[in-house]
């Protein structure tokens, strides 16, 4: 047995040990390269969101769409009902309460609500909000003036279109539209 130089490999089989140790190495970077793609992708996703989460557990995992209907109806609207009654109403989508106007019956439609838009409450006949849950300031408003409301709607500001009438039963959580404006009435 010779004496070997430093850094050498002095076992046979070694040159497969090496190669194994790269192959270990690039699939760890191979992953790692997966990882960086995917948390891209996830950033530039949450880039263009428009709406907060609707539930955010402890450990990051976010969801937004609101809750399947029960039936399987893919069209139908469904949220959580917060304030109960059903009404009809024509539809109006507000984004911004500063300045805006709501005609006696007619069905808030918007993101989310706090103290500024209480005056809107007034003329309300029901309220679906994006965002929310039992004790936001919405569903909590909309309780204390007697107003149906559903909350925790995926999208609603853009599913619902001003003018369109609906139903809102915030008894069981369901949005029905039933047609187009029926004029004189909220």
């Amino acid at each position: 047995m010779g004496s070997r130089g430093a850094g050498e490999i002095g076992s046979r089989g070694a040159g497969e040990l090496g190669r194994w140790g790269e192959r270990e190495l690039e699939e760890k970077w191979a992953a790692i390269r997966l990882k960086v793609a995917e948390r891209r992708a996830t950033r530039e996703r949450e880039k263009r969101r428009r709406q907060i989460p609707r539930v955010l557990l402890s450990d990051g995992t976010a969801y937004y769409e609101g809750v399947a209907a029960p039936d399987g109806d893919s069209d139908a609207i469904i949220g959580d009902p917060v304030s109960p009654g059903v009404v009809e109403g024509n539809v109006r989508v507000i984004l911004n309460p500063i300045g805006t106007q709501l005609e006696p019956g007619e069905i808030l439609v918007c993101p989310g609500t706090d103290p500024a838009w209480t005056p809107l409450f007034l003329a309300a006949g029901g309220l679906v909000m994006e965002v929310g849950g039992m004790m936001t300031h919405g569903s909590v408003v909309a309780r204390e003036y007697g107003i149906p409301a559903v909350v925790g709607v995926h999208q609603a500001t853009t599913r619902l279109k001003t003018g369109q009438r609906v139903r809102v039963d915030g008894s069981t959580g369901r949005i029905t539209v039933i047609g187009q404006r029926v004029e004189g009435r909220g």
